[in-house]
């Protein structure tokens, strides 16, 4: 719990009850408006998948992934970590083309993920994945989506306002985009989480590239998984959480690799085993269409766009005891 923030003379702007209503509000204006912006259709998703398709994801290569066996199907069972490789394969078999979409609500256990402030083993989350071209593998293509997806929550936002005047928030639509080996060239000495707070904190929304690779200091600002997202073609959304004083990343997104870039990927992580599975031979061999996705923290949104200081006051999950005491001599009521 090192990263469990207490603001000073916290008072939550709304009673559980108003809490539960707003944040199924939020839900529903956000997901619509996403939808309308990014051109996406809804669809039902997974909430587990088999170990033997490699079609989970491995977010950073370290989490322990919650398993189990079937009665009557072989092999094992295992809840996902998110839709990443998911979502890429239902687009080839519905038969979506360029500029179509989908998104789903995806539930998903992480057991291994810290519970603090801003994260709880319980994950809930828009994921979206969209059908691109060729010509759409760029930077400037992938900007464009980041900014819509900006557009998205800040309209949510000025409508929770109408429909909640207490709260009264902000979600700056000019979008501030630099790369990780950018922000380390600005700020050496800290930390990468540091150096997220220090430029989110000037710029509000920030939009931070290139993540996965090593950075000329020969450390990485963070780990991806080297099979879903391209490197060089995706990023963070993080937004200024003014309750709790630091950077909020509300979403991770990208265009997906391409078979140049997945073995590329593979070699560097030592990874190329996974070529055997028929995920990763469907991007080999062009079955697979090309994509660009990202997942959107529900929570995490509701949390912003509430004005709370905790995700578990808009989310039921399980928590600590110490926690819940703690937080509630701070006016913070986490739901179980």
């Amino acid at each position: 719990m090192d990263r469990l923030i207490f603001p000073e003379g916290y008072q939550s702007l709304l009673n559980p009850k108003e809490t539960q209503k707003a944040t199924e509000y939020v839900r529903g204006r956000f997901q619509t408006n996403l939808g309308n912006v990014l051109h996406l259709n809804r669809i039902t998703c997974p909430l587990f998948v088999t170990k033997e398709s490699g079609i989970n994801d491995d977010l950073n290569g370290v989490e322990r992934k919650v398993e189990f066996d079937m009665k009557n199907v072989d092999g094992t069972a295992q809840v996902v970590q998110s839709l990443a490789k998911w979502k890429r394969t239902a687009l080839a078999v519905y038969g979506f083309e360029p500029g179509e979409g989908i998104y789903t609500n995806m539930s998903a256990i992480r057991r291994d993920d810290d519970v603090d402030s801003l994260h709880s083993m319980y994950v809930d989350q828009w994921d979206w994945e969209r059908v691109i071209t060729e010509d759409d593998r760029n930077k400037k293509f992938l900007e464009h989506i980041a900014r819509r997806v900006v557009c998205a929550l800040a309209d949510t936002q000025e409508e929770v306002n109408w429909a909640f005047p207490q709260i009264n928030g902000s979600v700056e639509r000019n979008t501030f985009i630099i790369t990780t080996q950018e922000l380390e060239d600005m700020y050496p000495d800290l930390t990468p989480r540091e150096r997220e707070n220090a430029i989110v904190k000037e710029h509000k929304t920030v939009f931070l590239e290139e993540i996965g690779g090593v950075l000329k200091s020969g450390q990485k600002h963070d780990d991806r998984a080297p099979d879903y997202d391209d490197w060089a073609l995706n990023g963070d959304l993080f937004l200024w959480n003014d309750v709790i004083g630091c950077a909020e990343e509300i979403s991770s997104m990208g265009i997906r690799v391409n078979a140049k870039s997945l073995t590329e990927q593979l070699k560097i992580c030592d990874a190329e085993d996974r070529l055997q599975y028929p995920y990763h031979r469907g991007i080999v061999d062009g079955t697979l269409p090309l994509t660009i996705g990202g997942g959107i923290g529900q929570s995490r949104v509701c949390m912003y766009m509430l004005k709370k200081a905790h995700i578990g006051e808009v989310q039921v999950s399980v928590w600590p005891d110490d926690m819940v005491i703690e937080c509630a001599e701070h006016g913070i009521t986490l739901l179980t």
